[in-house]
């Protein structure tokens, strides 16, 4: 936590860490030695640097030994927390796209991240709210990623296009909200909001539960616009035989 806390605006020597979390240098210097093999942070001396994705990490690895998951969040910045997220979907298998914005149905769209592993794709509304929500935001929230998300599976340069997925598959996108923090609710109407310390067990299983999710399908809205092409063709047949 100190680490995180110290290494905001760069490096910082070690000692400083030490005074900060109130252990003799000597222990200080062999914890630090840890993290440095497990890859977390770099020393240089009596100097330790942490870069932007260690930090992410760093983050993930203070929460899963018992570190207070709203205390670690703090000292992320919005960035790092977009991060973090990144990496959950990078190390389960995904291609990652980061803030796509794109145009549809005569309005522009905005994806925080987007996760693809074919035919799968989750869509990803990251949120930063630092303490519980009413059921009427998070109802506001998570219809409005839905919206993004169908938005997307109706925008086929989007996907083959820009996003590279395969033209023969059927993509099913998957709507999620990321938090900071947990909330009492789990889901709202099929889809997850999933606490991003948590994002990498969940991007795990998420095969095994798409039964259970609102899922969404690329070829969707090209079946609507053409049963509403049909419905015109035989609106027109009709008012041509009344006239």
């Amino acid at each position: 936590m100190s680490v995180l806390k110290l290494t905001v605006n760069g490096q910082i020597p070690n000692d400083l860490i030490s005074r900060e979390a109130n252990l003799p240098l000597r222990t200080t210097e062999e914890l630090l030695s840890k993290l440095q093999n497990e890859g977390l942070i770099s020393m240089r001396g009596n100097l330790v640097e942490v870069t932007f994705s260690q930090r992410a990490d760093l983050g993930a690895f203070a929460v899963q030994h018992g570190a207070d998951p709203l205390t670690v969040s703090a000292l992320l910045s919005w960035q790092e927390f977009e991060s973090i997220s990144a990496i959950a979907f990078e190390r389960n298998g995904y291609r990652v796209a980061k803030n796509l914005r794109f145009r549809q149905g005569g309005r522009k769209w905005e994806m925080d991240i987007i996760g693809m592993r074919e035919p799968l794709l989750v869509c990803a509304d990251c949120k930063q709210w630092r303490h519980g929500l009413n059921l009427s935001a998070l109802q506001r929230i998570t219809e409005a990623q839905v919206a993004r998300a169908k938005a997307l599976s109706c925008s086929p340069s989007m996907l083959f296009e820009k996003l590279k997925c395969n033209r023969t598959e059927r993509i099913t996108l998957v709507p999620v909200v990321i938090s900071l923090i947990a909330t009492k609710s789990k889901f709202y109407s099929g889809t997850p909001i999933v606490p991003v310390f948590q994002l990498h067990d969940f991007l795990n299983q998420l095969p095994l539960h798409l039964d259970t999710l609102l899922c969404l399908s690329s070829g969707a809205c090209q079946k609507t616009g053409e049963q509403q092409q049909h419905k015109s063709k035989d609106l027109k047949r009709e008012r041509q035989k009344i006239f």
